[in-house]
């Protein structure tokens, strides 16, 4: 049994929650998956926690005054389930300091490109107009700015001649899925240290 306890926040499909639940059910991942936090309770994502059996905090943002009012909402629930992590995982959001204070340096994000290329939305469309040959995924800490956060890990996709948007996104999707759980499970053991922007992960010792 594991007492690492995850949170995870997302807003649309959630393939990439679902791969942290498959993760953990096959032992690839020493944590339990506590929450998900979802801003579109009609979203597919919700549906999967279900099935999951993933206890949801749904919210609708215009019911609030203000993002901190709901984030402030957020953070008691958190609190309340002993959450270690926060895993943003399509949450189309950003944080205010309510959420990324309470939980600096236990906050992370995925974005698929190799940040600090083509921060944002549309990451796969920047980099097609730009012309690169290689793209990807990075996982990098949340701070509160558009994608800023210092970088823990990023996978390189290549741009193939003839590549489309949806077919880039197709390989990026699978680069996530890879990657994702296995930074978590890093989280997990203890190995992630960050020093100002540097993030080091440390081997495990067998």
């Amino acid at each position: 049994m594991t007492n690492y306890r995850i949170a995870v926040f997302a807003s649309g499909e959630g393939s990439n929650f679902q791969s942290l639940v498959d993760a953990v059910r096959n032992g690839g991942l020493n944590a339990s998956v506590e929450l998900l936090v979802c801003d579109k309770p009609a979203a597919r994502v919700v549906q999967r926690a279900q099935d999951a059996g993933v206890d949801c905090h749904l919210f609708t943002p215009k019911n609030y005054e203000s993002r901190e009012a709901y984030e402030k909402e957020i953070v008691e629930v958190l609190e309340a389930k002993n959450i270690d992590l926060v895993v943003l995982a399509g949450y189309m959001r950003l944080l205010t300091s309510v959420v990324v204070d309470r939980y600096a340096g236990r906050l992370i994000n995925i974005h698929p490109s190799l940040l600090p290329a083509f921060p944002g939305k549309d990451a796969v469309g920047q980099a097609l107009e730009y012309g690169v040959k290689i793209t990807g995924v990075t996982v990098h800490f949340v701070d509160g700015g558009m994608d800023t956060g210092p970088i823990i890990a990023q996978h390189p996709v290549p741009v193939l001649l003839g590549d489309t948007a949806e077919t880039i996104s197709k390989s990026i999707h699978a680069a996530e899925q890879q990657l994702y759980p296995e930074v978590v499970s890093w989280f997990a053991q203890g190995l992630v240290e960050l020093n100002g922007r540097q993030v080091t992960v440390r081997q495990i010792v067998e």
